[in-house]
């Protein structure tokens, strides 16, 4: 079994403040955490707010013993007029030290279809690439909606061309959006695959429904048995959803990471 990094995105505490997050991933024995700085969602950290703030988390970040390894900042990358705010994600990732910045693409709503979608796409994904340089980041695109399946993240990866631009393989997403499961999916992209959100599934298929790790039936077993024989040491960063009514409250989420914790340490992982 490979070592490989393992975080939480502080998303799984969506509708609770950093603090709580961050509080929660470390009592349930994590040491990294994927920043959530989604503008209009999940605004955990963000650009516009205060030095001040910025620098609180950077405090509570030492004083629990957290990585902050990577930052979780969707942005809508097939508008050209969105790219300047995900550059300043960049620049406030590098603030934090930060790795990784994960974006899902945005949905292609183009008149002549995929095609000059993915074109348009992969030349604004392009120009990121000297910013990524910059802060030292690597992105990795969210299989998401119109791009769910490894085939079709593959293909703009691969037209891209670059070692600072790859795929974060979600492995619930590919099921609610692109019905394809995980364990059989990445096979089509794996060389490409650098950051994997590990989200459960339960449910319908098209059911938002997103438990704690062993909860439902994504086939995490074999999916980490390939990563090992493909020698892909990608990390993995908890991500829980739970349904579309959300948590009851602060409890069921810190219960939900400390399951999920347990399951990973149940496969031999060391968090």
């Amino acid at each position: 079994m490979m070592s490989r990094i393992i975080g939480v995105n502080s998303n799984c505490y969506h509708g609770y403040s950093i603090d709580e997050a961050l509080e929660g991933i470390a009592a349930a024995g994590f040491h990294y955490v994927e920043l959530t700085a989604t503008k209009g969602w999940t605004e955990h950290v963000f650009p516009d707010q205060s030095f001040a703030s910025l620098c609180h988390v950077q405090d509570k970040l030492k004083e629990l013993d957290l990585v902050p390894f990577a930052m979780s900042g969707h942005t809508n990358l097939m508008d050209a007029d969105r790219l300047p705010d995900f550059i300043m994600n960049m620049r406030l990732a590098h603030f934090f030290g930060c790795k990784y910045i994960v974006s899902s693409i945005g949905e292609a709503h183009l008149k002549d279809k995929a095609k000059t979608g993915n074109e348009v796409l992969v030349q604004n994904i392009k120009g990121l690439i000297p910013h990524l340089k910059e802060n030292g980041l690597m992105l990795v695109l969210e299989l998401h909606g119109e791009h769910a399946t490894g085939t079709i993240m593959n293909e703009i990866v691969t037209a891209v061309n670059s070692n600072l631009v790859k795929i974060n393989y979600d492995t619930a997403n590919c099921v609610f959006y692109g019905n394809v499961d995980a364990a059989d999916d990445i096979d089509t992209c794996m060389d490409n695959v650098a950051y994997l959100h590990i989200k459960d599934k339960a449910g319908a298929r098209d059911a938002w429904d997103f438990p704690a790790l062993g909860k439902g039936y994504v086939d995490f077993k074999t999916l980490f048995n390939k990563l090992d024989k493909a020698n892909n040491d990608a990390p993995l960063s908890l991500e829980i959803e739970f349904t579309a009514k959300g948590p009851k409250d602060l409890d069921e989420i810190n219960t939900a990471v400390k399951e999920s914790a347990a399951y990973l340490e149940n496969l031999g992982y060391k968090i």
